[in-house]
């Protein structure tokens, strides 16, 4: 048991090591700043049109400009395009809005969590968090090597692919595919 704790301290300080290393990190093709909102700066980064756009169907975006904090697990546009074809498109319609609004409220925490303290709570507990979310879902964070995963309720695994991009409200850690709350 010691083993595995190590390693995954181990895993951990490795992890938020690297995601330090930038001060301002680009996510999709722009520098994100510290001194701006989530929204501020999620609408600058071309790999988050269908989020914006999402979170504006939602009517979410007062809510991820406000004070926070707020921790977003971020999935890009590649991410949504996985999920079957039309899927995003319904969503979007405005008679589905209370689904949306969960399936995104699936990615948000009511915390400022950096990933060293997620690796932290992810040692602490064995190898596996429970991160509760504002939409009601639960995900189980974990480490794979020197990755952050978060699995959904449905057992769809999303790795972190750029952690710690800090935000006046928060921080948002970029996800490569979209999670989902059991339907």
């Amino acid at each position: 048991m010691r083993k595995i704790t190590a390693s995954l301290m181990t895993a951990a300080v490795l992890f938020t090591g690297a995601a330090f290393a930038q001060d301002n990190p680009m996510v999709g093709g722009a520098p994100m700043y510290a001194e701006k909102n989530i929204v501020e700066n999620a609408v600058n980064s071309k790999d988050h049109t269908t989020l914006v756009a999402a979170v504006k169907a939602a009517g979410l975006v007062d809510t991820l400009s406000g004070k926070g904090p707020f921790t977003v697990f971020a999935p890009t546009n590649a991410a949504f395009e996985m999920l079957p074809a039309g899927t995003v498109d319904t969503l979007m319609k405005p008679e589905n809005k209370e689904k949306l609004t969960k399936v995104l409220t699936c990615h948000v925490v009511a915390a400022d969590a950096m990933s060293s303290a997620i690796g932290k709570m992810i040692a602490d507990d064995g190898g596996e968090h429970d991160v509760k979310t504002v939409g009601g879902c639960v995900l189980k964070a974990k480490m794979d090597g020197k990755k952050l995963t978060l699995t959904d309720e449905n057992g769809r695994v999303a790795v972190v692919t750029i952690a710690d991009v800090k935000q006046s409200n928060g921080v948002i850690h970029v996800i490569d595919h979209v999670l989902l709350p059991k339907m």
